[in-house]
């Protein structure tokens, strides 16, 4: 075993898991109406526990009382009986597997928003309002304090009776017991205030009634902070000795340690790290506190690597590894790992999609494997096909194209890939120049393994057009032939007379960065401002220009912040709310002309250099040039498309010179990489 310490067994209370990684608590905003979990939350847990996985948190932030809302991130509703029907549903498909499953129990307190049903006043120590959910609250009354100690207890009855093998109260992310704790939001004078004793108060109450409630076999854990990166918050040495109180009362059985408090957008980006933050940087802070503990520690936090968490554990950093955005991006890890196929992981590369949808209210999903959530109906393991071997031509190796390829040949098909460019990847090679986001490389090089695994017939440099597919006799031609730059939109931008140039030409290098600059984002999602970032990195001044709100304005709540970080440490001017109507020279100089979107005022900016950013328009040629050739006039059934049922076209008996058409990603209008892989995958998993 290369992995000798992350797979011997560790004991919580009663339970005996089989290795040292867990997936963590975690919004996953797939709860159904009423906060219940059902097919889809179970199936996407049961695939964790198919793929070796021994221990689950499930529920982030799931409340115990009623004056929680429900919120945006669509949490498993503990505060009635009749979660306890499906969460036994769900821990029946774990146990299946040989795995475990628990749930976390909070209340938020005033980390929430009030606006939503049931529309109740929120509670915390001392009313003091919540910036990133602009939680206003009410100082918490002892009435409420009592009420909501009940709750927790009844939330725990609930989750045992349910089967389940644990519950893990929160007391991260500022929620209402470190509420309690942190003198920054606790400025009350009576027993709940003043003092760390008296601070500690409610959560040890909390803690008490739910083991009276479950009894001294059932497993309780903490969630826990290491350290709220706030002058008037708790600090490392005061969380440490809260940690080893909690250890030494005999009410908790392990402590889950993050790093970082929660309450601002800056702090946030912290709790969930992106690739922009170094590997595993709170590892240390998680250390600290087991160096006090009488109970297991575990940590999560930017840990996406075995390797990595082979040694956290071999030098008794923790005591397990959570590696939740990991199993998102491949659920089989531990298998693959247990078998020896490491190279075959489908490895997260920190991207965030994942978390930054659940900030804007969106389900979970991965920028690079899109089966994950969605089980029921898209293949984590793509079988082979009972049918007939077809030629299948994939055209474009990005990241639909790739998918395609994979999944053809998953399929047993026989696979020829074009790529008119020496290297797969498309325009995610040009994401991973910008920096802080070079590890999206990674989606690339995992594609380009599979296919190179699967034999699939790679013919690189090869800008293929209809005669040369056609010449191939192929059964299914799959066109992902991407986009180009859509910076020539606006003829007075100037782009055919070289007075502006795209991104896409400063990222690939065809053309140098200026000295002044301005960059033009129409688009609002991670490119502009990678950009920005790529050119002031490397010397120039930088304006970016965006008819948005706010620079980056598409990016989600733990990405934006870390671009932020990288604006202002680099001096590049924000402008947002203005349009680029124009661009002219005078002189050797570049003149942009701004309107703005409310007043419609004009301004000018004088520079050396104005790039544009404006998404890509599809490459259509090779479509119009097949489209009447093909036996289904390269139309895509999309009521079977999105029932995720095989193409009605696939049933059809093809002579030896009659082919079907599709096309997928952005040569159809502009997606994402996720949206791509997914129309990849859809289509391609009937073939």
């Amino acid at each position: 075993m290369r992995y000798p310490h992350l797979f011997t067994p560790i004991t919580l209370n009663k339970l005996v898991l089989p290795n040292r990684i867990y997936s963590t608590a975690h919004a996953e905003v797939y709860a159904e109406a009423g906060g219940m979990p059902g097919e889809r939350y179970i199936k996407y847990y049961e695939e964790k526990a198919k793929g070796g996985l021994g221990l689950a948190i499930c529920g982030g932030s799931s409340p115990v009382s009623i004056d929680v809302p429900q919120g945006s991130w669509k949490p498993v509703n503990l505060t009635t009986d009749r979660v306890i029907e499906p969460l036994s549903r769900l821990a029946e498909a774990m146990h299946r597997h040989g795995s475990k499953i628990m749930i976390q129990a909070t209340h938020m307190g005033r980390r929430s928003a009030y606006a939503g049903d049931p529309w109740p006043h929120l509670v915390s120590p001392s009313g003091v309002r919540e910036p990133v959910h602009r939680g206003n609250a009410k100082a918490i009354e002892i009435e409420d304090i009592h009420r909501i100690i009940g709750d927790f207890a009844a939330a725990a009855k609930r989750v045992q009776a349910a089967g389940m093998d644990g519950i893990e109260i929160s007391a991260a992310h500022q929620h209402l017991i470190d509420q309690f704790w942190s003198p920054r939001t606790n400025q009350r004078t009576d027993e709940y205030g003043g003092s760390l004793e008296n601070r500690m108060r409610f959560g040890m109450q909390v803690l008490n009634a739910v083991r009276d409630a479950v009894g001294a076999d059932f497993c309780v854990g903490l969630r826990m902070c290491a350290d709220e990166f706030h002058d008037d918050g708790l600090d490392p040495e005061t969380l440490k000795n809260i940690a080893q109180i909690m250890s030494e009362s005999g009410l908790i059985d392990f402590i889950s340690v993050i790093g970082s408090g929660a309450d601002t957008h800056n702090k946030v980006a912290n709790c969930m790290p992106s690739m922009a933050l170094p590997p595993e940087p709170f590892v240390h802070l998680a250390a600290g506190i087991k160096s006090v503990s009488k109970v297991p520690i575990l940590h999560a936090q930017g840990i996406r690597d075995v390797t990595q968490a082979e040694r956290i554990i071999a030098n008794g950093l923790v005591d397990m590894v959570g590696m939740t955005r990991a199993h998102i991006a491949d659920p089989h890890m531990i298998v693959k790992i247990r078998d020896g196929r490491e190279d075959q992981i489908r490895q997260c590369v920190g991207a965030n999609y994942c978390i930054d949808r659940q900030y804007l209210g969106q389900d979970v999903l991965c920028v690079q494997n899109a089966a994950t959530s969605r089980e029921s109906t898209m293949p984590q393991v793509v079988t082979k096909n009972k049918g007939e071997k077809r030629r299948v031509i994939v055209v474009g190796a990005g990241p639909a194209g790739l998918e395609a390829a994979r999944v053809s040949a998953e399929r047993g098909h026989e696979v020829i890939l074009f790529e008119r460019n020496a290297t797969v990847g498309g325009q995610v090679n040009l994401a991973a120049k910008a920096p802080q986001r070079e590890q999206m490389a990674g989606i690339i090089r995992w594609f380009d393994m599979e296919t190179k695994r699967l034999g699939v017939d790679r013919r690189l440099g090869v800008a293929a057009d209809a005669a040369m597919i056609l010449a191939e006799k192929p059964s299914i031609v799959v066109l992902a032939t991407g986009g180009s730059s859509h910076s020539g939109q606006v003829p007075a931008w100037g782009v055919a007379e070289g007075l502006a140039v795209s991104s896409w030409d400063i990222l690939s290098e065809r053309v140098a960065p200026g000295k002044n600059v301005l960059i033009y984002d129409g688009i609002g999602t991670h490119a502009g401002f990678g950009t920005a970032d790529f050119m002031a990195s490397r010397g120039s001044q930088v304006e970016i220009v965006t008819p948005d709100p706010k620079v980056a304005d598409d990016v989600g709540g733990t990405t934006f912040p870390i671009f932020y970080r990288r604006l202002y440490s680099q001096g590049i001017i924000p402008t947002p709310n203005f349009w680029l109507d124009s661009v002219y020279a005078e002189g050797n100089k570049k003149i942009a002309v701004l309107r703005n979107e409310y007043t419609e005022t004009l301004e000018e900016r004088e520079v050396d250099q104005v790039v544009i950013e404006n998404g890509s328009t599809p490459n259509t040629e090779v479509y119009w040039a097949l489209k009447e050739l093909s036996k289904n006039h390269g139309q895509t059934d999309i009521k079977t498309l999105f029932d995720a049922q095989p193409q009605p076209a696939l049933g059809q008996k093809l002579n030896d010179d009659e082919f079907l058409l599709f096309r997928i990603g952005d040569c159809v209008s502009m997606h994402n990489i996720h949206g791509a892989i997914y129309d990849a995958l859809r289509l391609c998993k009937d073939f």
